[in-house]
């Protein structure tokens, strides 16, 4: 399966994207050697996953982020799920509302703020689909543009795909995406279990088989294992590391989750020390079988690894990761794209 979106996604960048340049180099691309090969789980090049859309440059997970993701070149497209009050999927990050949308300013919905999770906001879970849809999203980064705030609505997971099969009749390819569901067992002790709405919608899509371009992802090691036994789709582990209880695994070994999942999904300090070296987790996981996507590269942001954003992905690359998650999917792509020539 892993193999599969792989393919997929290299068909898409063949079909959609430009050829990316090579920094610093004078020489055509097809003159040049290429690079050894990939040291990925399948030897294949590694994925570029758009994070929440290209949302270095616009709103995280609006229509305009994920338009750009694909100009750039991404492979993946990457959308977080949270419920509405009327149980359909919603395309955003935070449960709260008002970093990313302009709920601040609908009078219409002054009284729907409350105290939540230790926090006074208006609430993704309190207001049905069609209301969230009604809201305009913004740039939650306060240094990041904001010239796209306030044009394009939340998503629903239904919205999200439609415009992925939008995308994919303007290039005749296959695009991937990588939703994550966020917070399950929160959302199911409100009545909102996630799970049966996803497997609805996959299943509505023609997604809910064993090489959908589709992997599930998820940082509840118990939502994935209830989902492992009702669908063939690819699942990923996320994990940030052994001290945050919020986001390590439970505390699950790589060979248990390797029993449930085909993928993980690790803070990039989990791979790299700080000076590039390997923490021997990815070579772990690879001979579990397991792809490993690691977050989040962005180019605004200093790196965890080397000088410049560049000397990151390189190092990432270099070591052998099966995808990268980036505000920025440009980048990545470039730097691909030079490893792959020699450069």
């Amino acid at each position: 399966m892993i193999r599969m979106l792989m393919l997929a996604a290299s068909t898409l960048l063949a079909a959609c994207a430009e050829p990316a340049p090579v920094p610093g180099s004078t020489t055509p691309a097809a003159q040049r050697e290429p690079a050894a090969q990939w040291t990925t789980l399948t030897g294949e090049a590694p994925l570029v996953i758009a994070h929440r859309g290209a949302s270095g440059y616009r709103p995280e997970h609006s229509e305009s982020a994920y338009r750009l993701a694909f100009e750039q070149g991404a492979d993946i497209l990457e959308p977080d799920l949270m419920m509405s009050s009327d149980g359909q999927l919603i395309v955003r990050h935070d449960p709260y509302l008002s970093t990313s949308t302009d709920i601040a300013e609908r009078p219409e919905f002054a009284e729907r703020r409350r105290s939540l999770m230790g926090r006074e906001d208006w609430w993704v879970m309190d207001f049905t689909a069609d209301e969230l849809r009604s809201l305009r999203v913004r740039q939650v980064f306060e240094d990041r543009s904001t010239e796209y705030n306030d044009r394009d609505p939340v998503l629903t997971l239904d919205d999200f795909f439609d415009l992925v099969e939008e995308l994919e009749a303007e290039c005749g390819c296959t695009i991937p995406t990588e939703p994550e569901v966020k917070l399950p067992a929160e959302h199911a002790a409100m009545g909102l279990d996630p799970l049966p709405v996803l497997l609805e919608v996959l299943e509505r899509r023609g997604l809910n088989r064993a090489d959908a371009p589709i992997i599930i992802q998820c940082f509840d090691p118990g939502f994935l294992q209830r989902l492992r036994p009702l669908t063939p789709v690819t699942l990923a582990m996320l994990y940030g590391g052994p001290d945050d209880p919020a986001s390590n695994a439970g505390g699950l070994p790589l060979e248990e989750i390797a029993q449930f999942a085909d993928a993980v999904g690790p803070y990039k300090a989990v791979l790299l020390n700080p000076d590039g070296s390997s923490t021997g987790y990815l070579e772990r996981a690879h001979e579990l079988g397991l792809a490993v996507h690691t977050w989040t590269v962005r180019d605004d942001r200093a790196p965890h690894t080397g000088a410049s954003v560049t000397d990151e992905l390189r190092a990432l690359y270099a070591l052998g990761v099966d995808g990268v998650f980036t505000d920025q999917p440009g980048t990545a792509v470039a730097v691909r794209a030079a490893m792959a020539a020699g450069d």
